[in-house]
């Protein structure tokens, strides 16, 4: 089930819908515990088709442009194939990717922000800017891009100190290696290495219409694993600091931060 959520003001939770409903397979998945996870980035980078192939392990046929946010859902085991493997379910929340430094664009996407466990950064391999991008999306997603302008990167160096206290998770992915010619890759690559290295994160590169790029025992499929494991340690067992600093923790879907629920 995919969710699509649009900000307005306060009403209390999803009125009117059971728990159940929001839960493929009833009363088994709603008794497993949750974290969320942001996918950010810039529109056209393909954070929709990336979501889908994690949650569905398909390719999405027909992307559409995402306009407020749009939740999906993962099954996840922690520690899998360990005394300590339990299932978790991993709410991928797609937030719409206009960018903009105004604060009307800003206050608007701050409604999704909530009570954050996680962070994936996408970017387009064929779209530098796109790559540049990351660094308002995630300042912005911490609470720490304070300066209505946005401006975050100066003569082309990232102020790391930025990041020196965070505790969300975060992952870097890198989407359309496919159209990246093979003579060109090692350059592009080493260029975007340089992310994972700024947001203390490991990286993923992929093709998001060729679903053997997360293959079960594949590398990819190792860091994505070892990051939901983090993801779930760091809001479960690690009970302090994984919040977003700035943001309380809410009761899930309440604090009035949601107007609509779609089905697709």
């Amino acid at each position: 089930m995919k969710l699509k959520l649009v900000p307005s003001l306060p009403s209390s939770g999803w009125p009117g819908i059971p728990e159940e409903a929001l839960t493929p397979g009833g009363s088994k998945m709603a008794s497993l515990d949750r974290v969320k996870v942001l996918v950010l980035g810039d529109s056209g980078v393909g954070k929709s088709s990336l979501v889908h192939l994690l949650c569905q392990n398909q390719v999405l046929g027909n992307p559409s442009w995402t306009v407020g946010c749009s939740v999906d859902v993962r099954v996840h085991d922690y520690k899998e194939g360990t005394p300590e493997e339990k299932t978790y379910y991993i709410e991928l929340w797609d937030v719409g990717g206009s960018v903009g430094s105004a604060s009307s664009v800003k206050s608007t996407r701050a409604v999704f922000y909530n009570s954050v466990n996680g962070i994936i950064l996408v970017h387009d391999l064929t779209n530098k800017k796109s790559s540049q991008n990351l660094y308002r999306w995630s300042l912005e997603a911490l609470n720490r891009d304070l300066v209505p302008t946005g401006v975050l990167v100066t003569n082309g160096d990232y102020d790391r100190e930025q990041f020196a206290d965070n505790q969300i998770p975060l992952l870097v992915i890198g989407t359309k290696l496919d159209q990246i010619h093979e003579t060109k890759r090692h350059e592009v690559l080493t260029r975007t290495a340089f992310l994972a290295e700024d947001f203390n994160a490991e990286e993923i590169n992929l093709d998001c219409t060729n679903p053997r790029y997360l293959a079960a025992g594949s590398s990819n499929a190792v860091k994505l694993s070892r990051f939901f494991d983090k993801v779930i340690e760091k809001r479960y067992f690690l009970r302090e600091g994984n919040q977003i600093p700035g943001f309380p923790d809410r009761k899930r879907f309440g604090g009035g931060t949601l107007k609509s629920l779609h089905y697709d």
